[in-house]
């Protein structure tokens, strides 16, 4: 994450970096409203300006880096905003056996979403991707996992 924010800082964006330390694969029943998918807790140190940045865009692009290693997901979001000028980047890592029910849910509603908030649960932003392959790319299987790392 740090060589390609330095890369898009070279590039001219202004570049907001955020490190969760948590990252929940979240499903509709786990949440007050309809919104499942990566929810990211990020540090009160880097909340001001995560806010600020997420004020400032709408951020129609977006890029998923990840990369998987036994049942641990480890994943930067990259979300960009040509017009603003800015560009928000957050690290996260997540286990699949927690997240069938984030996939199931992408599949059945065709979308999913990333959530940013804080320890206390105040919700700083809030992304729509349509494109939900990019976060868990093997999908179906996700969906089907157990517990036990077996799938349907």
């Amino acid at each position: 994450m740090d060589a390609l924010a330095a890369e898009r800082e070279q590039q001219g964006w202004d570049v907001v970096i955020a490190r969760a330390g948590n990252t929940a694969p979240t499903a509709p029943a786990e949440r007050d409203d309809d919104r499942f998918g990566p929810s990211f807790t990020i540090p009160d140190n880097d909340a001001e300006e995560f806010a600020e940045a997420f004020e400032r865009g709408d951020y129609p692009l977006y890029e998923v880096y990840r990369e998987t290693v036994d049942d641990n997901v480890f994943l930067v979001v990259e979300y960009r905003d040509p017009d603003a000028e800015t560009v928000i980047m957050i690290a996260g890592q997540y286990r699949l056996r927690d997240a069938p029910g984030m996939a199931q849910a992408a599949i059945d509603e065709d979308v999913i979403y990333t959530r940013v908030r804080t320890l206390d649960g105040t919700v700083l932003g809030s992304f729509q991707h349509d494109d939900y392959e990019k976060f868990v790319p093997d999908i179906e299987r996700v969906a089907n996992w157990h517990g036990d790392g077996t799938e349907d």
